[in-house]
């Protein structure tokens, strides 16, 4: 999705969000990431405006003091920034990859299952269309954020093909936006 994501350049609007709508986000948000409980307060303060970053291919981030926290893409689920993300790593259910599979996530490829049954590889268990932290073995902060396509249980069935795609990775364009100015 952030591939070629060129930061301000394909940026299109920067709103403030309503208070009413701004509510609704907050709850998504939290039943989205029911890991981040009280944490939700730090993340998406009352007292601070809340901006709507409309970018290009129907992409909306969400800000708040500059900092970029959470994006989604026509209305699917909102991910977490890696960024956001790195803070607050207990928010996501994790799927570590081994030591092969690093190089290719890191250039934007989707995770495929052998990558996450193979020996150095580790799983939480997980419903197919969750979001997902995605490790890398021998890391200690997350390398990307996924979306299932199938459960854990299923990955390790199946054992073939694609198990998760790769939403926003380490150095993609929005990692390298870093913060709105």
């Amino acid at each position: 999705m952030f591939k070629k994501f060129q930061g301000k350049d394909d940026i299109s609007a920067v709103n403030q969000v309503k208070s009413s709508v701004r509510k609704g986000i907050r709850a998504n948000v939290l039943e989205t990431f029911p890991g981040l409980g009280e944490d939700i307060d730090a993340i998406l303060p009352k007292k601070e405006p809340l901006k709507l970053l409309k970018c290009k291919d129907h992409v909306e981030i969400l800000s708040v003091n500059s900092e970029l926290l959470f994006f989604r893409q026509r209305d699917g689920p909102y991910f977490p920034t890696l960024r956001l993300l790195h803070k607050y790593p207990k928010m996501l259910p994790h799927l570590q990859v081994d030591k092969g599979a690093i190089k290719f996530l890191l250039s934007g490829a989707n995770i495929m299952c052998p990558g996450l049954t193979s020996p150095g590889a580790k799983m939480d268990e997980v419903d197919a269309g969750k979001v997902v932290a995605i490790m890398a073995e021998g890391k200690e902060h997350a390398c990307a954020v996924g979306l299932t396509k199938l459960s854990t249980e299923d990955i390790q069935k199946v054992n073939k093909g694609i198990g998760v795609d790769n939403i926003h990775f380490l150095c993609d364009g929005l990692w390298l936006l870093n913060k709105l100015e």
